[in-house]
């Protein structure tokens, strides 16, 4: 599919219509019957789009998604909605009423804002790309608030916007993700200067960035969305140095203060498995310090304690059994426990989760439910075994 004209013709929209639903097993059937009536051409790219759509609604919704026009790239490397939705409103609160969104791809940032009532130029240098921009905003009913530009965002005066977003390429065709920042398309770097002379600006990165490539006139917050991380952004114009984690949906966020590693301790009835989110943006401290935890290991991200205390940023588990690690001893227990549902994590340790599942569950002893962990306590491996709290 090179080019989305014919699908936003009259025939091709009639022919999205009725692929709208249609099952990959019967794809071929159902492009057989249409190809007597249509161009075959039109056809598959109907039949491709349709597929797209389908793919597309666990990011955009299925009512969104049913109505948008999306490349392959674009279904990959789009924002979560809801992720664009909370950015959005971030710039909004901030008192932004214009952005330039530079490598906007098919337009999810550029919806979201738009919604969120920012006029938005979004601009992208690939002609397809440009095109399902431009069709989205018009299929949702915003082309008054987005102008979708085909160009190198390297040509863009963003001086009359109030913000800038930039959202780099991090994937190639040839080298598929891409983990050095100054390879992305454009560079961080570029993205940076452009992002300083910008009154506010956030800048879309990988969440496994290195802290130490953060700049220090930035802000850097990691997002997870139902307990995924999505990605992290680097902000600019609003509290430069600052790190936090939010957490989708709510939103709730955490702010770092600064505090040193936690104290290593005994495994006490309770381990809280905190959120990718704030263990990407280096808080576990922080979330230890509210639980009055310690860590199990020096360098393991799970904390303990004694008490069993609510929060967001951690997900509570309680400790029936600590032991060495031993597929023997491990098997013997399930068994006398009668468990026949095992959720098994691993933090520190190399073995393979559904591999140790196979071997020490081959069939259920019971109908019990248990979760393990494969981890390090105080620097030697160990299972640890309970449910949630």
């Amino acid at each position: 599919m090179n080019d989305l004209a014919p699908l936003l013709t009259p025939e091709g929209r009639a022919l999205l219509d009725t692929v709208r639903d249609t099952a990959p097993a019967d794809e071929l059937a159902v492009a057989t019957r249409l190809r007597r009536e249509h161009p075959a051409e039109l056809v598959s790219a109907a039949l491709g789009q349709a597929r797209l759509r389908q793919r597309a609604a666990v990011k955009f919704g299925a009512e969104d998604a049913g109505r948008m026009f999306f490349t392959p790239n674009g279904v990959e490397q789009s924002t979560r909605a809801s992720v664009a939705t909370y950015r959005a409103q971030r710039l909004r609160e901030l008192g932004v009423t214009s952005v330039a969104d530079l490598c906007s791809g098919i337009g999810g940032d550029a919806i979201a804002l738009a919604r969120a009532g920012i006029r938005v130029l979004a601009v992208d240098h690939d002609p397809l790309t440009a095109a399902a921009a431009r069709a989205n905003a018009d299929a949702l009913g915003l082309a008054g608030l987005i102008e979708v530009r085909e160009a190198d965002v390297t040509d863009i005066d963003t001086a009359p916007y109030d913000a800038v977003f930039v959202d780099p390429a991090r994937r190639s065709s040839k080298r598929g993700r891409i983990f050095d920042p100054e390879a992305y398309s454009p560079p961080l770097s570029w993205a940076i200067d452009t992002a300083l002379k910008a009154p506010h600006a956030a800048l879309k990165i990988a969440p496994g960035i290195p802290h130490e490539t953060v700049p220090a006139e930035a802000e850097a917050e990691w997002i997870s969305d139902g307990g995924d991380v999505k990605e992290a952004v680097l902000w600019f114009g609003t509290a430069p140095g600052a790190v936090r984690a939010t957490l989708l949906p709510g939103p709730r966020t955490l702010l770092g203060r600064g505090l040193a590693d936690p104290e290593v301790r005994p495994v006490g009835r309770y381990l809280y498995e905190p959120d990718g989110a704030v263990i990407r943006a280096h808080l576990v401290a922080e979330v230890a310090e509210d639980l009055e935890g310690g860590l199990v290991d020096a360098t393991i991200a799970y904390i303990t304690s004694d008490d069993l205390r609510a929060t967001p940023y951690a997900t509570a588990y309680e400790i029936t059994d600590q032991l060495p690690f031993s597929v023997k001893k491990l098997k013997a227990l399930l068994r006398e426990r009668g468990v026949g549902i095992l959720t098994v994590k691993k933090r520190g340790s190399a073995v393979e989760p559904e591999e140790l599942r196979k071997k020490v569950l081959p069939k259920p002893y019971g109908a019990k439910s248990a979760t393990v962990f494969l981890t390090r306590v105080a620097g030697a491996p160990t299972m640890l075994v309970g449910a949630p709290a």
